[in-house]
């Protein structure tokens, strides 16, 4: 796909990810419909791509709101590209999440990019070719404690993208999966930000996603792993899962205590 070309519904655009998602997308000349709660965060990208960038106050889990994004879709004549990069995360073991957090997960990291990619669809197939990016994780690979529910959502997300992009398979309309590393983003609560450091993760920085994001959407990709040794790790969980398991068993002490440290608190590795 040709990014000055592509007219685009981007969710999660305030987000660390989102925002350099569009922050790139302008700078390639798409025109991009940026959907987001708050519009503060993009302000700045609002002044300096005025021509290029338009903001549509969204909750995706609700359906008049999903509606509210079609309309704008429809009045710019159509999208060619969907990126669905909106998603929320809670680092905690199973036991420490309210009900509450759970459903907010599932609600927006996976029941809110099916809904809105049906919902959008029929303007995608209009498109001479168009694209629907989701945006996972490598936890929607790996099973990883303090993370269950989150990489439940993953997982979803992964399926889903695998199962449309079969289903499409007769149409004009491609499936591209992503699924970032540890990126660094105010998604990260300071226990997570704990955790990584202890655990010496590598981190990228949000711009460093989005440049790979662009170069996947332009190469007409169907999926992008980011990260070595994760891709590493990914494969081998696929081929050998009890070998992950030993090794992520040793990790549980050290994830235990940091996920029982409260966010406010300061954290020490």
């Amino acid at each position: 796909m040709k990014l000055h070309d592509a007219r685009v519904v981007l969710t999660g655009a305030s987000g660390g990810i989102g925002l350099a998602i569009a922050t790139a997308l302008c700078a390639s000349g798409a025109r991009v419909l940026a959907v987001a709660r708050h519009q503060e965060p993009l302000r700045p990208l609002l002044e300096r791509y005025p021509q290029n960038l338009c903001w549509v106050g969204a909750d995706l889990t609700v359906l008049s709101d999903r509606r509210k994004v079609l309309t704008a879709a429809e009045s710019i004549g159509g999208i060619n590209l969907l990126i669905n990069a909106a998603g929320i995360n809670h680092f905690a073991m199973l036991e420490q999440l309210e009900d509450s957090d759970i459903h907010a997960m599932m609600a927006l990291n996976i029941s809110a990019p099916i809904c809105l990619t049906k919902t959008l669809l029929p303007l995608l197939k209009q498109a001479e070719s168009a694209m629907v990016v989701n945006v996972g994780s490598t936890y929607g690979s790996i099973g990883y404690p303090g993370y269950a529910s989150y990489c439940a959502t993953k997982f979803a997300l992964r399926g889903f993208s695998e199962a449309l992009r079969r289903e499409l398979a007769d149409t004009r309309v491609s499936v591209l999966y992503v699924a970032p590393r540890a990126t660094r983003t105010s998604m990260n609560s300071p226990a997570a930000q704990a955790l990584n450091d202890a655990l010496k993760a590598n981190v990228d920085d949000p711009q460093t996603v989005a440049a790979a994001v662009m170069h996947a959407i332009a190469g007409d990709r169907r999926d992008l792993y980011l990260g070595w040794p994760e891709r590493f790790f990914v494969r081998l969980n696929s081929l050998l899962p009890n070998l992950v398991d030993r090794g992520l068993r040793k990790q549980l002490p050290l994830i235990r205590r940091l996920s029982q440290k409260p966010d406010n608190e300061t954290l020490k590795p």
